[in-house]
């Protein structure tokens, strides 16, 4: 054989030897055990049959599992009570909330209409349900709108236990403080029960930031009056029901009362056993007259009872009174009148609104 040939052969056989070798090594790549890796993988995939094609599937997602409600903390005059965040069918009894609740959009189920001011929205919503004035409640419309929530406060303080028993599901909290006469200190009640009930309603209703805002606004509120008082005028208030003038005793009671303590005021008469009506105590307007005081501050009563009877505006009460023309207050025009409202809406925003003008008219 010549050299020619015996080339032709070695390539011949080399070629074959190599073509021997790779099916080899891919017979043995697709026999190999699978890695934990592409095991996991083919868990995944499923084969499909259509036109004998394999094709692959995004794995199912999880069902997620409902979550729970969530609550939050909330302290009452009780104690602590767990409170869903957001409640549906909220009910409403104490007219310190009603205004924020309004101001937040918060919608509720049943409301003590005779008892709140007559613009309220929810009093003139008519699919907002009437539980009655406290004198003479329906507490059966409670029970009747399955409330998550009622909010009981100021004048349906004393119908807790009896609204407990009635919807033993239902959250309820006491949001009511004391400013009478029994109280070590009506005036901090006032302002901190003002201030931790609207904290505690930015909580249940996810407003924290409108509330901790509402409460910096009502704390600069009492600064500034605070600031504005020189800390020797006199002060006398009253409250103008019927076309009569009660005195308010400092220190206690309905809107003025803690006021004195809070801001420091000097109370231009005293009165033996005087009480914390929220009509003030019968005391005649010539006693008014004689401790001529630098300052009258009014509320009018009748202003935020759309029914009431008889009713003759404060102003006119004041100004057609022989007896007070010749004090000092009516002389240089001291005289702070209450928002028209406030006997129905002791809302932080209208004390807000109050030491507001209080501070303005020191200022003067």
């Amino acid at each position: 054989m010549n050299i020619r040939k015996l080339s032709k052969w070695i390539v011949l056989l080399v070629a074959a030897v190599a073509l021997t070798l790779t099916g080899c090594a891919k017979s043995n790549e697709s026999s190999a055990p699978a890695t934990a890796a592409q095991t996991s993988g083919s868990a995944t995939q499923a084969t499909g049959t259509t036109g004998g094609a394999a094709s692959q599937t995004v794995e199912p997602a999880k069902v997620a599992e409902p979550a729970e409600p969530m609550t939050v903390e909330v302290t009452d005059i009780y104690g602590t009570v767990s409170v869903p965040v957001n409640p549906k069918n909220v009910v409403a009894l104490d007219n310190r909330t009603f205004e924020t609740l309004a101001d937040w959009g918060i919608e509720l189920a049943a409301v003590p209409k005779g008892v709140m001011p007559a613009d309220s929205v929810y009093v003139l919503d008519k699919s907002v349900l009437d539980i009655g004035n406290h004198s003479d409640p329906n507490l059966e419309i409670i029970a009747a709108v399955d409330p998550e929530l009622v909010i009981v406060g100021q004048r349906f303080a004393r119908f807790y236990k009896d609204i407990k028993a009635l919807v033993p599901n239902a959250a309820v909290i006491n949001l009511n403080f004391d400013v009478s006469t029994s109280a070590a200190d009506p005036g901090a009640n006032l302002i901190n029960g003002l201030k931790d009930s609207t904290v505690a309603l930015g909580k249940i209703f996810d407003k924290n930031a409108e509330a901790e805002q509402l409460v910096a606004d009502f704390d600069q509120a009492i600064a500034d009056a605070k600031a504005a008082y020189n800390g020797t005028d006199t002060v006398i208030s009253v409250v103008v029901s019927g076309g009569d003038i009660g005195f308010s005793a400092p220190r206690s009671g309905r809107v003025w009362g803690p006021m004195y303590g809070v801001f420091g005021w000097v109370s231009a008469l005293e009165v033996a056993n005087a009480s914390s009506d929220h009509m003030g105590d019968d005391i005649s307007v010539e006693a008014i007259a004689q401790s001529n005081p630098d300052w009258l501050f009014v509320l009018d009563r009748d202003a935020a009872i759309s029914s009431a009877k008889n009713a003759v505006p404060a102003h006119d009460v004041i100004n057609n009174s022989p007896a007070l023309q010749n004090t000092t207050a009516v002389k240089l025009g001291h005289i702070v009148y209450a928002p028209n409202d406030t006997y129905t809406n002791e809302s932080i925003q209208t004390y807000l609104e109050l030491f507001e003008d209080i501070a303005d008219a020191f200022s003067k």
